[in-house]
């Protein structure tokens, strides 16, 4: 696909059984990314760090915004905390950006609880950690771990139409750089309000690339238009 092709939808193919039922094919050979994709729906009980209450979540409650749907293995491990704390230590301007957070592990919402309660690190947390015990919202995202009930390092960022724009999945031993994504998070949504597409490493004020003026002349000529030292400046 293009990189100057908007954030849309890829619709899955149908089959007509019976003349008459027309069903979803799920075909055999299919990427296991998300990206383009309409995000998987989900209800889960979860933990509201900063009520200190327990709530329910939906996929409906965050319709039409910007969000991050942030899965982590597990409670009272070692390096989810941390990237739990990075985030929260970002939340106000996530809130600027106008993007809500939602953090996600197959722990229940009583383990929630209990780990922000007694983890130093997340003194203060503001975030809702949503309880997928049963591993269901994990596997529709595709970042269970079945021999192990836990799921993936998996980052998905989803635009107001409900489309997954970004993903990144890793394994646990190493943790994710929030800054990084708050530069995507920024750069994704210039690029859907203005047209024009970001190149690499692209923060605010930086030179995009406008393609929905010129992309005949830039076409083969990018070069032109922006030099390496720019991009990497």
């Amino acid at each position: 696909m293009a990189c100057d092709t908007g954030a849309k939808p890829i619709a899955q193919k149908k089959e007509i059984i019976n003349n008459d039922e027309i069903i979803e094919k799920k075909e055999i050979k299919m990427s296991s990314s998300l990206v383009l994709r309409k995000a998987p729906e989900f209800k889960m009980e979860a933990y509201d760090a900063k009520t200190g209450h327990y709530t329910e979540v939906n996929s409906e409650d965050y319709k039409g915004k910007w969000h991050v749907v942030c899965f982590y293995p597990a409670d009272f491990t070692f390096v989810c905390p941390t990237e739990i704390a990075a985030m929260n230590a970002k939340y106000d301007e996530f809130q600027e950006l106008g993007v809500e957070i939602l953090a996600v592990s197959t722990d229940t919402k009583f383990s929630h609880k209990r780990f922000v309660e007694t983890e130093p690190i997340l003194k203060g947390l503001k975030l809702t950690i949503g309880a997928d015990p049963t591993g269901e919202v994990s596997r529709n995202f595709g970042v269970m771990i079945e021999e192990q009930g836990v799921a993936l390092r998996g980052r998905f960022l989803i635009n107001p139409e409900g489309t997954v724009v970004a993903q990144e999945v890793q394994a646990p031993m190493v943790g994710r750089n929030v800054h990084e994504f708050l530069r995507q998070v920024r750069a994704w949504q210039h690029a859907e309000k203005t047209g024009e597409v970001c190149p690499a490493g692209w923060t605010p004020g930086k030179k995009t690339l406008p393609v929905n003026t010129d992309a005949e002349q830039m076409t083969g000529r990018v070069g032109d238009y922006i030099t390496i030292e720019e991009i990497m400046s």
